[in-house]
């Protein structure tokens, strides 16, 4: 029999753990949470000072009857479920549950799954951190008043399974408010004049900068041809040449919200996707019989970039042999965020000699390519600036300045391993210039003047809403993916090319917390929130406060909505069409996804369709249809005329509603890795969009 028994919360952790220990201890699963607040009900006690009614869960009494009779065979039970704040609530249950005092020594905790890790660990028991309990418990009753007072008003007002949550809703008003501002963007005309030269059989590029040593923007065309007339024929005279050297650091190993982010950009991963694989990695892989199941990366709920020195040093010792001492960083730790609880490390492998490649074979493509993107970010944390130089040449003609500007990779340093990618940049690139002096002159092989317009804010991606979240105080590391999950459940919002999208259930139900509730999507109030949350964290402020300090206002909201809300009638609208079915008109319904067509004589006829989506683009071939948005049985988006089939108009590139300015014909986005360019489908005419 065994002597100890150890709780964590993954069987997949168990059978890691126990193997690391040895015969003389036991370790079980929870599951995670045995004990919780009730499903059917609040569960808190407004009435006294908010006290958490909790009870079992159901189908998991079973579970805690077997580890109540473990424990009392067992010398001394450990309680080693995640290192954070429901992880130190589950082990707070357990205690009571088991009649473990929580003030012995009792809570294990490690950032990583390997041996040294866990041994470490269990050298080190400590009592429960009741700091961390109240925290958990302090959000836990907090959402719980949230969305069990909203929901309830919203499955009567509205429609049955809508929710509202303190992070949720707020998410869900970030979304609605750039969709409003893309929708009410008015676009601005401005130009830009290029120019190509050619030195010493190199060619190079330089745009318009400004004229009379001032830079100047161009508004119109008249500022153009202005521009034009002050330049006398195609040489240049090169009037200044400065060149200097740049660093470029790298980033900082990844944080939960980093890495969500950057599994979006490079991997098209969803936030859910990534927290999964990432779940595996951190509680092992089978790495064969000799090794057995090891985690392959530390604990990946954190907003800390801090790095311990022993995985320092091991990154150290890597980068200097398979790279040289060059590659080797210099600086420092990297500088934590303010509003960082680095709780524990960040995001990073367990060994950096467990190379991607040493692994591959025991991963799934997905593990693999997420494995990767943490082993190369963190590897190349610890690794030395890439250099930089850079040249930037000004050529003049008449009153005219143009600038060139080029750089080289001069040394890789991290870059030799890994890019940051970016919503926004493109990726760096060398752009090497030819040798110019001052006094040079160079003609000009060709002058483009080209028309832009302004473009709206781009929507909100997945990796964009993470990032605009964190840096807005908006959740925590945990609370990312199932925010981005649930709105997408509740059909408050669509993906559409991988941007965010509002339903008309979704505004109508933002409408409503608008009015009645403002105070739960008022993204500074929900910021400070989240600041008292976690000073209840650090011990400052007792959790009761508050949430009293809450409740006092929004008890008073909840009491006037239930009063004055009212309730909102979606009705199905005509849609002026018969059911090639039966005959009947069709309707607009409004269901999970927004908008449908359905049949009136439901549910006796049960046909449906998709709304048709116009682009407002009359057909370039029949002249009289309208261009719209259609998918393939692929589920591939292209656009065609709507008079199909008498006229075959179809392009798979979204036709712009504008007309090409140089010969009146069909303008399209064409969409690369590099972005959006609108391209004339009849001339030569091109666009970059901003």
């Amino acid at each position: 029999m065994a002597d100890f028994l150890v709780i964590v919360e993954s069987p997949a952790k168990a059978k890691t753990i126990e193997r690391y220990l040895g015969k003389k201890y036991k370790v079980k699963a929870s599951l995670g949470h045995l004990i919780d607040l009730p499903k059917s009900q609040m569960g808190v006690d407004v009435e006294h000072d908010y006290e958490p009614k909790y009870i079992t869960v159901r189908g998991k009494g079973p579970i805690l009857q077997e580890l109540k009779t473990q424990a009392k065979k067992a010398k001394k039970v450990y309680l080693a479920a995640d290192p954070d704040r429901e992880g130190e609530a589950i082990a707070w249950h357990l205690a009571h549950a088991l009649n473990i005092d929580v003030d012995s020594d009792c809570r294990v905790v490690f950032n990583e799954i390997t041996k040294d890790a866990i041994k470490e660990s269990f050298k080190n028991p400590r009592a429960i951190d009741m700091d961390l309990v109240d925290a958990q418990q302090a959000r836990r009753v907090l959402d719980r008043l949230v969305g069990y007072s909203i929901s309830p008003l919203l499955w009567k007002k509205v429609k049955k399974g809508l929710s509202a949550g303190r992070v949720q809703s707020v998410a869900l008003k970030l979304i609605i408010d750039r969709e409003n501002e893309v929708k009410n963007f008015t676009p601005e005309e401005y130009w830009t004049i290029g120019a190509e030269f050619e030195k010493d059989k190199k060619a190079f590029e330089a745009q318009y900068y400004g004229s009379g040593g001032k830079k100047a923007e161009l508004k119109n065309e008249e500022e153009v041809n202005q521009v034009l007339a002050t330049m006398q024929g195609d040489e240049f005279e090169v009037i200044s040449v400065v060149k200097k050297e740049r660093k470029r650091n790298s980033s900082a190993s990844f944080t939960t919200s980093s890495l969500q982010q950057e599994a979006a950009r490079k991997l098209n991963f969803r936030a859910r996707k990534t927290m999964m694989l990432a779940q595996q990695l951190y509680e092992g892989i089978q790495l064969g019989k000799k090794e057995g199941s090891v985690g392959l990366i530390t604990y990946m709920r954190t907003d800390s970039t801090r790095i311990s020195d022993t995985a320092k040093n091991e990154a150290s010792a890597f980068i200097t042999e398979e790279y040289g001492k060059e590659y080797l960083s210099a600086k420092g730790q990297a500088k934590q965020s303010g509003k960082a609880q680095d709780a524990h490390e960040a995001v990073r492998p367990t060994s950096v000699a467990r190379t991607p490649a040493s692994v591959k074979d025991f991963l799934s493509r997905d593990q693999y390519r997420l494995y990767k993107l943490i082993w190369e970010r963190f590897l190349a944390s610890q690794m030395a600036p890439a250099i930089l130089d850079t040249v930037t040449a000004e050529l003049k003609n008449g009153e005219a300045i143009f600038r060139a500007n080029g750089s080289q990779v001069k040394f890789p340093g991290f870059m030799k391993l890994y890019v940051e990618g970016s919503d926004d940049q493109k990726e760096e690139k060398d752009n090497v210039l030819p040798e110019l002096a001052e006094g040079d002159f160079v003609k000009a092989q060709h002058i483009d003047p080209r028309q832009h317009f302004t473009q709206p804010p781009p929507r909100f991606t997945e990796a964009r809403l993470v990032k605009t979240m964190e840096e807005l105080g908006i959740g925590r590391p945990s609370t990312y993916a199932p925010t981005l999950d649930t709105i997408q459940r509740r059909g408050y919002v669509t993906l559409d090319a991988k941007k965010f999208i509002p339903t008309e259930l979704g505004e109508i139900v933002h409408e409503l917390m608008v009015e009645f509730f403002p105070d739960v999507v008022n993204i500074k109030f929900t910021a400070k929130m989240e600041h008292d949350l976690d000073a209840v964290e650090d011990g400052n402020v007792r959790w009761v406060e508050i949430i009293d300090e809450f409740y006092k206002d929004f008890g008073k909201h909840v009491e006037v909505a239930e009063e004055e809300m009212e309730k909102v009638q979606i009705k199905d609208e005509p849609a002026g069409e018969d059911c090639e079915h039966c005959g009947s008109p069709m309707v607009y319904k409004l269901g999970r996804y927004g908008k449908f067509m359905a049949c009136s004589n439901f549910p006796e006829c049960r046909n449906t369709k998709a709304i048709v989506k116009g682009t407002g683009v009359t057909c370039p071939l029949c002249k009289e249809g309208e261009v719209v948005e259609r998918k393939s049985k692929k589920k591939r988006i292209f656009y065609g005329c709507d008079r199909y089939p008498e006229c075959e108009f179809i392009s798979w590139d979204k036709p712009v509603e504008r007309p090409c300015p140089k010969c009146q014909s069909l303008l399209v986005e064409k969409r690369s890795k590099k972005g959006v360019q609108i391209q004339c489908t009849e001339c030569d005419y091109k666009e970059e969009t901003t």
